[in-house]
């Protein structure tokens, strides 16, 4: 009955899905290849809506280098919408096509418009943050931050292991 409802996106800590989608710029993008990174998946429905979430991503680059990161933008528009989107944006990360939204499938959406979601996979390929709307930078980046800290006590405690 409810079927176009979005459900809730795939929980934290299960694997995120493996894709490759053609960019703006008619080059692939896979964020698998980016493995031993963060990688953020901004999905959002359409070019040339309101694109304030993407400058508050923009605006914390520095952030974002520092923690080892990268974004994607995400939805189901064309290649030439993507690249006349980027040409006059000029956003500092790739927007990539999900014409079938078999990605966005992935991600628990049922068709229709693309909800806007946010992901943050960890550098382990496990999701670390997943909310729908359009949360603060801030907030996914924290997660980015936690995993940091955590993949630095697991190095410690094997380290102490293997010398013991």
């Amino acid at each position: 009955m409810f079927s176009w409802l979005p459900r809730d996106p795939p929980p934290v800590g299960q694997k995120a899905p493996d894709f490759t989608l053609l960019s703006g710029t008619g080059k692939k993008g896979r964020p698998s290849t980016f493995r031993g990174k963060n990688v953020v998946l901004l999905f959002y429905p359409a070019n040339d809506t309101p694109i304030y979430h993407f400058c508050e991503f923009w605006d914390v680059g520095p952030d974002l280098r520092r923690l080892n990161t990268v974004v994607f933008g995400i939805n189901p528009q064309t290649t030439e919408s993507h690249r006349e989107f980027s040409s006059h944006s000029n956003f500092p990360f790739p927007l990539l096509v999900d014409d079938d939204q078999e990605v966005a499938a992935l991600s628990n959406f049922d068709g229709g418009m693309v909800n806007r979601t946010v992901y943050l996979v960890g550098p382990d390929g496990l999701i670390r943050y997943a909310r729908r709307g359009m949360p603060r930078p801030e907030e996914v980046l924290a997660a980015a931050v936690h995993t940091r800290r955590a993949s630095r006590r697991k190095a410690a405690r094997t380290r102490r292991v293997n010398t013991s």
